[in-house]
Order: structure tokens, then C-alpha cells, then sequence
């Protein structure tokens, strides 16, 4: 059992019920081990993000006995949409319309569309994935043009700058990016941000979504 699960839990509802919106947690589970996750499973935590494609698919062989919903955070490869496409729930790193034909390419006709979110940069980082905000909304109407995607909303991943109004201006403008967006695409209603140290302060600028994997998981493993 994960004592911190239950605790993590009762802070994102006590943020959640005082934004007034309900809010998804999602176990961020990249470098631990497949265990890791059957332990949380066992607690009732279902929804686990990603950051590799191969380190995920060997993951999903080995808990194949557990119905889990699987989500890619990391930046995609080209060559990886055939994979991301068959073998995932949900894709939260879009960021670019070459893919999304491929995506929709590869995804099989007898599973459920692709869950869909665009990855926006928006602190402009030069080290960070993600589009821009302004192409945001291209990028979504290319996604809603193929029936095997659905487009749920947007990720982002803001600067980790050690001012919170700075972190706070990243996520309202993220909300206010969002809102704007479900004007054209009513179907929106995920807007993924915020982590082990800032989940509270993005729900209450409206994330309905929260990534959190060290203060579920212990720091990463060291690379070996």
C-alpha cells in the first residue's frame, strides 16, 4: 500500500471542492516499477502517465491482468505514432500537426478514438515541447477533422520559477486558452497542468487534471 496515495487524494478534493470543479489525478509512473503501479491500482488509482513509449508497452505486458488507462506525457516521435496509437489511451504531448494523421492512420477502427491533448509551451521555453500558444487552435481543428481522435483539451508544463504569481499568470493563461478553445469545441473539458509542487495552485486556476509522480513515488530512480 502507498500511504502517501490517500493523502495526495484528500488534498487534490479539498482543492477541488474549493475551485468547485472536479478534478482527475493522474499517477505519473515513468522510471518505477511495474509494482509501483499495482500497488496504486489496488488503492483504486487507475489512470497512469508515461514518458516513453517502450518503457510503457513493457509496463502495460506485465500488468495486462489489470484494466488501466494509459496516457503518453512525453514528447512523441514520428516513429512512434504507430505504437502511441494502438497501445495508448491517451496522447496529452501533441504538439505538432504532422502527426496527427498518423495518429488517427494507425489507431484501430474497433478501439475508441484517441483521447487528445495539445501540449502548449507556454512560457516560449527553447528547452521545453509544446506549441505555441497562437498555433493552438490550427492544431485542434486538424485533430477534430479525423473521427478515430477526440480532442479533450490542453497540457502544459509552465516554467518551474520559484515565484508562485508566476506560476499562477502561467496557469490562468492556460485557463483562459482553454475557455476560448471550447467556444469552437464544445467536446473540451480537460485541461491538464500542475505536479508534485504546484497541483493545488493549478486546480484553483482550473486544472481539471493533475500529473503527479514524486510526491506518489518517492524520487526517480537514478539512471543505472
Amino acid at each position: 500500500m502507498n500511504p502517501s496515495y490517500t493523502q495526495i487524494r484528500a488534498r487534490i478534493d479539498t482543492a477541488a471542492q474549493a475551485a468547485g470543479h472536479t478534478v482527475r489525478l493522474l499517477a505519473v509512473s515513468k522510471t518505477h516499477a511495474a509494482a509501483a503501479i499495482r500497488d496504486l491500482a489496488a488503492q483504486g488509482q487507475l489512470a497512469f502517465g508515461e514518458n516513453r513509449v517502450q518503457e510503457a508497452l513493457a509496463k502495460q505486458h506485465e500488468l495486462a491482468g489489470l484494466a488501466l488507462e494509459w496516457h503518453l506525457i512525453g514528447p512523441l516521435q514520428s516513429n512512434k505514432c504507430r505504437e502511441a496509437a494502438r497501445h495508448f489511451d491517451w496522447l496529452q504531448s501533441l504538439d505538432r500537426e504532422k502527426l496527427v494523421e498518423p495518429l488517427h492512420r494507425f489507431r484501430p477502427a474497433d478501439a475508441p478514438p484517441l483521447n487528445v491533448l495539445i501540449q502548449v509551451n507556454v512560457d516560449g521555453e527553447a528547452s521545453k515541447s509544446g506549441c505555441a500558444p497562437e498555433a493552438v487552435a490550427a492544431l485542434a481543428r486538424a485533430v477534430t477533422a479525423f473521427p478515430r481522435l477526440r480532442l479533450r483539451g490542453l497540457m502544459a508544463i509552465p516554467e518551474p520559477h520559484p515565484d508562485p504569481a508566476h506560476r499562477r499568470a502561467a496557469f490562468l493563461r492556460m485557463r483562459t486558452l482553454h475557455d476560448g478553445l471550447r467556444a469552437e469545441h464544445p467536446g473540451m473539458d480537460t485541461l491538464s497542468m500542475g505536479m508534485s509542487d504546484d497541483f493545488e495552485l493549478a486546480i484553483a486556476c482550473g486544472a481539471t487534471m493533475v500529473r503527479i509522480g514524486t510526491a506518489l513515488f518517492g524520487a526517480r530512480p537514478a539512471p543505472g
